[in-house]
């Protein structure tokens, strides 16, 4: 009798014929047009904002269960972000679905154009442990405001915060047109077998070629949002204690340094590296005590394996002597002090992979300007830094250095502007979202013409003359004095 009732509260197998329904049962809600009214993206717009701003407190303890996040992180970097985005859609929703007004030609004449945003279909989120919440309802943001149904997978690498969504969306959004999936690899797998409409994945780069290997099967687009070694270019003649506390707080004040966008390496001249140095130890100090690894306000490393994988990087013989401030570990809380290193060898594991922690690298160069070659020769990251006084150097920055995103004299608050958008090249990423980028991301830019029956020319018909030839060659390649010429005989064929 207990095996029966056990058996009865058992969850359910989420597998390839449960992915494959599920995407069914969305698709036909698309189907109906139920997602394509201005009042069921604000409704849902609106719950999603209700969903965050009702629980805060909750959101706040689950992102302490996973990550140990400072409660001041969680409420700016995750809550605010996503009310923000939420807030930003609904005021601007009615703009953005507006259609495009568009230029026609004279080949076309009489006749409008526009271009219309469409919603694409049933969209697929595969979401990151890092910042949990934000990152999983943000992109749900521009989906939404789009006009389509979504299908939400949260990183089991976060369960407590797996589990609030799933339970909060449930019970907040319309569930005949928005779901989340609960699960790890198999469950994800299973999703990835099915054809959505966009996939859009926040992670690394392996698990990007997965996602991308399976969405080719289908055809279907992706967004991807991976990452890479972000460096911080340090010029003298700056203002360093500011600097410091602007490189500090975008490491190790972004979730410990486990952020796509964090600082991963420094890049200085050898002149300048002891005085950097000094000022990150004082500043650190400042911020985080005598003994960090006790602070409140640094997060924990998010699972034993990637403590493991930190602690690998920081023991290389290569590396293990260049520590010039922290190194201490705590494997049974898995904390690692904020951690700098001078001079690393560039062959080291450290400076070959995404370092996603509280270690921080400090190369070192001849010339300030030598840090853009150094720079360019690996692939291109997720986003780039520089602190200087120099225009010209400013300048040169951001003409040679490929980055998803670029910041001048600060680190990682491009973020934060609605107006720009967020996304990696190459190896970093593809595709961009965040404000009016979110909704162009899931939408479809339609084109559409309009024409009378008024003004139709014999021109384009047939039988074909040379006569046609000319005007026609006119009319697409020429201008005014090409189509008179062609019209009185004047130009050849």
């Amino acid at each position: 009798m207990e095996f029966e009732e056990e058996k009865q509260t058992a969850k359910p197998v989420f597998d390839e014929e449960a992915a494959s329904a599920l995407a069914k049962e969305l698709r036909a809600t698309f189907a109906s047009a139920k997602t394509r009214s201005y009042q069921w993206r604000e409704s849902q717009l609106k719950s999603l904002l209700k969903l965050t701003t009702s629980n805060e407190p909750a959101i706040v303890d689950a992102l302490r269960s996973d990550l140990s996040k400072p409660e001041l992180e969680s409420q700016v970097y995750e809550i605010s972000m996503l009310k923000n985005s939420c807030k930003l859609a609904l005021k601007e929703l009615r703009n953005w679905m507006k259609p495009e007004k568009a230029k026609t030609s004279l080949t076309t004449f009489p006749s409008s154009a526009e271009i219309v945003s469409e919603p694409l279909g049933v969209i697929l989120i595969i979401s990151a442990w890092n910042y949990p919440f934000l990152l999983s309802l943000d992109p749900v943001v521009g989906a939404i405001a789009a006009g389509n149904a979504v299908v939400l997978k949260p990183s089991e690498l976060a369960p407590a915060t797996s589990s609030l969504l799933a339970k909060l969306v449930g019970e907040y959004m319309d569930s005949s047109s928005i779901r989340v999936v609960e699960g790890a690899v198999a469950e994800t797998s299973a999703l990835l077998e099915q054809k959505w409409d966009k996939i859009c994945y926040t992670g690394n780069g392996r698990v990007g070629r997965i996602v991308m290997t399976s969405a080719a099967k289908h055809l279907t687009p992706v967004l991807l949002e991976l990452g890479g070694k972000s460096p911080v270019v340090v010029d003298s003649g700056i203002n360093l204690q500011v600097a410091t506390r602007r490189i500090i707080v975008g490491k190790w004040g972004c979730n410990n340094g486990q952020a796509c966008i964090s600082p991963d390496y420094i890049v200085t001249t050898k002149d300048f590296a002891p005085k950097l140095v000094d000022s990150l130890k004082c500043e650190l100090e400042n911020f985080y005590g005598k003994n960090p690894l006790e602070s409140k306000d640094l997060s924990r490393i998010v699972n034993s394996n990637h403590f493991a994988r930190l602690i690998k990087l920081l023991d290389e013989d290569k590396v293990s002597g260049k520590i010039v401030l922290g190194g201490e570990r705590d494997k049974t809380n898995l904390r690692i002090a904020p951690t700098i290193l001078l001079d690393v060898s560039r062959d080291s594991l450290i400076m070959n992979e995404e370092i996603f922690g509280p270690l921080l690298p400090i190369l070192t160069v001849d010339r300030v300007e030598e840090s853009f070659d150094l720079i360019n020769s690996g692939t291109k990251p997720l986003a780039a830094y520089l602190f200087t006084n120099n225009k010209k150097l400013k300048e040169h920055f951001v003409r040679t250095v490929s980055a998803g995103g670029l910041v001048v004299n600060d680190t990682t608050i491009h973020l934060a502007v609605p107006s720009l958008p967020f996304g990696g090249v190459g190896e970093s990423g593809m595709g961009a979202y965040h404000g009016k980028f979110s909704f162009d991301a899931f939408s479809h830019k339609k084109a559409v013409v309009y024409r009378g029956f008024a003004g139709d020319a014999s021109v384009r018909y047939p039988p074909y003359t040379k006569g046609k030839l000319r005007l026609l060659k006119a009319l697409i390649g020429g201008g005014i004095l090409s189509i008179i010429r062609a019209l009185f005989g004047w130009s050849k064929a």
